[in-house]
C-alpha cells in the first residue's frame, strides 16, 4: 500500500499559518491535497500537531476526506521522523511518498514519475531533492521509501537534524540503503516555487489565478509557460532564490 504523507503545522518561523492560506478561495493545503489525489498512492495522510492552532489542519483534511495524524505539541514538534513512522504504521503503508505542505505547485505526474522508478525494486530511497543533483524547481520535492528503510532510520537515527527532517539518516548512509536520484532532462533547480516567505505567497498566487481551475490539474510544464509568457512573475521571489 502506498501512502503520501503530508507534513503540515501552522507553526512556521517564517511564515505562520502559510498552510492555511487562502489560494483561489481554497487553504494552500486542501491545493496540495487535491493534487495528491491525482497520482497513484493508495492513501493520504496528514500528519500535524496536536496543537489547539491546528486542529484547522485536521479539519482540512477531514473535509478533503483524507486521514490524519497527530501527536506532539507546539514544545515536541521536533521529531518529525517519529511522526513520520507513527503515521505510516497506523496507515499499514509499506510505501511512503513524502510531502511538504510549502509545496502547493506540487506535481502529480512528477509524483508518479518518481513512485514508477521506486516500484522498479532496485533502491530503498527514491527522490527529486538529493543535494548538488536537484534538477526540478524548488517546490515540486518528492520522495519515496520503503517502511523498512523509514523504520531502520527511525531506530538509528539520534542527531536533532536528521531526527527534524526525517531523511537525512537515509541520504547519510549509502552502505545501508539503495539510493536513486531522479533527474528532469532540463536542470531547473534555479526555479523557486515553494512557500516559505510573503513573497513565495504572492507568487503562487498569481500562478493559481492564471492556471486554476476547479476539478482541473495544471503541471509544470503549465507553469513554466506561463513563466515564459510572464516573465515578470519570476521576480516576485526572486530574492528568495537561494535555497536557506
Amino acid at each position: 500500500m502506498i501512502a503520501a504523507i503530508i507534513q503540515a503545522s501552522t507553526g512556521s518561523k517564517r511564515l505562520p499559518g502559510k498552510v492555511l492560506a487562502d489560494i483561489e478561495r481554497k487553504p494552500m493545503l486542501s491545493h496540495i491535497i487535491d493534487r495528491i489525489k491525482e497520482t497513484q498512492v493508495d492513501n493520504i495522510i496528514v500528519a500535524t500537531t496536536l496543537d489547539d492552532a491546528d486542529i484547522a489542519i485536521m479539519e482540512i483534511a477531514t473535509l478533503n476526506t483524507v486521514s490524519y495524524f497527530a501527536n506532539g505539541d507546539t514544545i515536541n514538534t521536533k521529531n518529525l521522523l517519529d511522526k513520520y513512522y507513527q503515521a505510516a504504521r497506523m496507515a499499514n503503508a509499506n510505501i511512503i511518498v513524502r510531502i511538504t505542505a510549502d509545496c502547493p505547485l506540487i506535481d502529480p505526474q512528477i509524483v508518479d514519475t518518481i513512485i514508477y522508478r521506486f516500484l522498479k525494486g532496485d533502491c530503498d530511497y527514491t527522490s527529486n531533492v538529493m543535494e548538488h543533483e536537484r534538477t526540478y524547481p524548488d517546490g515540486l520535492d518528492t520522495e519515496v521509501f520503503g517502511f523498512k528503510a523509514l523504520e531502520t532510520a527511525w531506530r538509528n537515527a539520534t542527531s536533532t537534524y536528521d531526527l527534524e527532517h526525517v531523511t537525512p539518516y537515509i541520504h547519510h548512509h549509502p552502505d545501508k540503503f539503495r539510493i536513486v536520484h531522479v533527474k528532469n532532462n532540463i536542470d531547473l533547480s534555479s526555479l523557486r516555487w515553494t512557500v516559505d516567505h510573503t513573497e513565495d505567497l504572492e507568487f503562487v498566487r498569481h500562478v493559481y489565478h492564471n492556471l486554476y481551475r476547479e476539478g482541473q490539474c495544471f503541471y509544470m510544464q503549465d507553469v513554466l509557460n506561463l513563466l515564459q509568457e510572464h516573465p515578470e512573475l519570476t521576480g516576485i521571489n526572486r530574492n528568495r532564490v537561494i535555497r536557506e
